[in-house]
C-alpha cells in the first residue's frame, strides 16, 4: 500500500512538472486496479453442470411448441400475443451452433453428439473416434470425473446405449455396436444412468453375458420399477434405472402416452439431482431423445409434447440453480434438426391452427401398436377405422359437423379461415387417407423396399398412421419436408456460471471447448 502511495505522489509531481501527461496517470491507475482485481478474484468454475440435448430439436421444434402452448390457452382475445411458456426460452443467454459433421451437412446423432462431448468432428454413425477409426476421443464427462472428481449422470428418454447418451462414455466406429457400447457404459463407472432400456443386451454372438448381469457384477444397482426408483438415495451408489413401462423399441413412452402418475424425464432428472449432489460437484447430460423419433415420423403433436417434457426436466435444473446460483451452469441445445419442421403450410396460407393438435390423444407409435396391428389382424373395415381416427385425432369424414374446428392463430385472419382450420377432411384428404388405409392393409411386413412415390408419401412408416398425422399437421398449419435430418443450426441456451461464453454463432464443437475452458480440464 505504501509503495502504491509513493508511486502516486511521484506521478502527481511529474504531472505538475509537465513531464508526464495527466492521461498517463489515469491509465496507470486503471491498469493497477484491474491487475489487483484479477489477482484477488478467482475465476469461477461451475460446480454443477447440466447439459440438456433435445435430439432433433432446433428452432422450429422450440417455437412451434411455444406457440402451441400459447394457442391452447387462447382466451378468445382477437389480438394475437405470445409469452415464453418454456423454461429454456427465459434463459439470459442464447447462441446458435452449426451442426455439420465430416460427412454431411445433414448429420446424424452419433457425430453431432461427439462434437458436443469431445470438440471433434467425425463421420456420421461414429462415436468419439476419428475419421480413420483409429483414435478415440476423451469426453467432457470422462474428463470431469477423472480430473475433477465430479459425479456423472447420463439420462435419456430412449435407449441408454443409443447414439447421444453413448457419446458421453463410449468410443466406437459404429453407433450400431450396441453390446460393445453397453460394455463401455458399465466400464465408465459413471454414477447414475436413467431412462430407456438397453438395446441388444446379449449381443450378436452366442453365449454373451447379458449386459444387466454384467452391470450388477460390476457393482451397479439395476433398478427396473418406479417404486424402487423413488426409494433411491445417494447411499445406493452406482445405479442404472430402467423405466418400468417401456414402449416402442424399449424406449420410454412418449409424453402424451404416459399414464397418470407414471414417471417422465423430469422425474428422472429430479431423482438424479438427489443422488448426484455432493461436495465436489456433478455433471448431468439429459437427452430428450423422442423429439427426434417423433419428427422422423412427422408426428408434430408428439414432438411438441416431448419438447415440453424435456423443458419440464430443464425446470428441475432451474430449481436447483435457484438454490445454487453461484455454482451452477445449465446448457440446453440440440444435436441437429429432424424432419424439416416448418410452421406454415401452403394449404393454410398465412394462418395457423395449432390448437387443432390438442385433438391428438395418442402418439403414432402407440396407435401402431394398439390399433393398427389389430386392424390388420381383424381385417377391420375403413368406416370402423374412421371412428377411431375421429376419436383419437379429431379428423372427421367429409360432410360431418365441424365441431372441433379451431379459430386461426393468425391475427391477420382471412374470411375463409374457419374452413381451413376445420378438422372435417376435404374429399382430397379423405381419399388420401383411404388410399393409405388400403396400403397398410395390403402390406405383409415382408416387403424389402418401396418405390419413390411410396417413400415420399409414407417414409418407412405405417401408411395409415403417417397419413393421419400429415393431414392433422397440415390442417394445423404445420408441415414436414423430410423423414430424416436437416442442416439447420441449433439453439444454445445458457444460464449460470460462465453463461456469457455461450452467446454468438459458432460451431457445435465449441460447446465442448467452452465447457472445458470454464472447468479447466486438460
Amino acid at each position: 500500500m505504501k509503495v502504491k502511495k509513493i508511486s502516486a505522489l511521484l506521478m502527481a509531481a511529474a504531472v505538475l512538472a509537465g513531464s508526464v501527461p495527466a492521461q498517463a496517470v489515469f491509465a496507470e491507475e486503471a491498469s493497477q486496479e484491474t491487475a489487483a482485481e484479477e489477482t484477488t478474484t478467482e475465476t469461477k468454475i461451475p460446480k454443477y453442470i447440466f447439459l440438456f440435448i433435445g435430439d432433433g430439436m432446433s428452432y422450429p421444434q422450440i417455437q412451434t411448441t411455444n406457440y402451441y402452448l400459447n394457442a391452447i390457452e387462447d382466451d378468445g382475445d382477437d389480438v394475437l400475443t405470445s409469452e415464453n411458456k418454456l423454461n429454456m426460452m427465459n434463459f439470459p443467454v442464447a447462441g446458435s451452433a452449426q451442426t455439420y459433421d465430416s460427412s454431411s451437412f445433414c448429420p446424424d446423432s452419433a457425430s453431432t453428439a461427439t462434437s458436443i462431448s469431445t470438440g471433434h468432428k467425425t463421420y456420421s454413425g461414429t462415436i468419439n473416434m476419428d475419421e480413420k477409426m483409429e483414435t478415440s476421443y476423451e469426453t467432457i464427462a470422462e474428463k470431469l470425473k477423472d480430473q475433477l472428481g465430479y459425479k456423472v449422470g447420463i439420462l435419456s428418454s430412449v435407449n441408454l446405449n443409443h447414439a447421444t447418451p453413448a457419446a458421453f462414455y463410449a468410443h466406437q466406429a459404429s453407433r450400431n455396436s450396441y453390446y460393445e457400447i453397453g460394455q463401455e457404459m458399465i466400464a465408465s463407472e459413471f454414477d447414475y444412468f436413467a431412462g430407456g432400456g438397453l438395446k441388444q443386451t446379449t449381443g450378436a454372438e452366442e453365449n454373451q453375458t447379458d449386459l444387466y448381469q454384467l452391470a450388477e457384477e460390476a457393482g451397479y444397482k439395476v433398478v427396473r420399477t418406479q417404486d424402487e426408483a423413488e426409494k433411491l438415495t445417494a447411499e445406493d451408489g452406482k445405479t442404472i434405472v430402467i423405466d418400468e413401462t417401456l414402449a416402442d423399441d424399449d424406449a420410454m413412452s412418449y409424453s402424451m402416452d404416459l399414464e397418470e402418475g407414471e414417471w417422465g424425464l423430469a422425474d428422472y432428472v429430479e431423482k438424479g439431482i438427489e443422488v448426484l449432489d455432493n461436495d465436489k460437484g456433478f455433471f448431468m447430460m439429459c437427452e430428450g431423445g423422442k423429439i427426434d423419433w417423433a419428427c422422423h415420423a412427422n408426428d408434430a403433436a408428439a414432438a411438441i409434447t416431448d419438447t415440453k417434457a424435456m423443458d419440464d426436466a430443464v425446470g428441475k435444473a432451474v430449481e436447483f440453480y435457484n438454490e445454487h446460483p453461484d455454482e451452477t451452469l445449465i446448457l440446453v441445445t440440440g444435436d441437429h434438426e429432424t424432419g424439416g419442421l416448418s410452421m406454415g403450410f401452403a394449404g393454410t396460407d398465412y394462418d395457423t391452427f395449432l390448437a387443432n393438435m390438442e385433438n391428438q390423444k395418442i402418439s403414432y407409435a402407440k396407435f401402431d401398436s394398439d390399433y393398427v396391428s389389430k386392424y390388420k389382424e381383424n381385417k377391420t373395415d375403413f368406416d370402423t377405422v374412421m371412428k377411431d381416427v375421429t376419436e383419437l385425432f379429431g379428423l372427421q369424414a367429409p360432410g360431418e359437423n365441424a365441431e372441433t374446428s379451431n379459430k386461426a392463430d393468425s391475427k391477420d385472419e382471412h374470411p375463409e379461415s374457419e374452413d381451413k382450420g376445420s378438422l372435417v377432411m376435404t374429399d382430397y384428404e379423405y381419399n388420401k387417407l383411404k388410399a393409405a388405409y388400403d396400403e397398410t392393409m395390403s402390406r405383409t411386413g415382408e416387403e424389402e423396399e418401396f418405390g419413390q412415390e411410396e417413400y415420399l408419401l409414407y417414409g418407412s412408416y405405417e401408411p395409415l398412421t403417417v397419413t393421419i398425422t400429415h393431414i392433422l399437421n397440415n390442417k394445423s398449419g404445420v408441415n414436414f419436408s423430410s423423414y430424416a435430418h436437416t442442416g439447420l443450426p441449433v439453439e444454445v441456451f445458457a444460464m449460470g456460471v460462465g453463461q456469457e461464453n455461450f452467446s454468438g454463432y459458432y460451431d457445435n464443437t465449441d460447446i465442448f471447448n467452452k465447457v472445458a475452458a470454464l472447468t479447466g480440464v486438460k
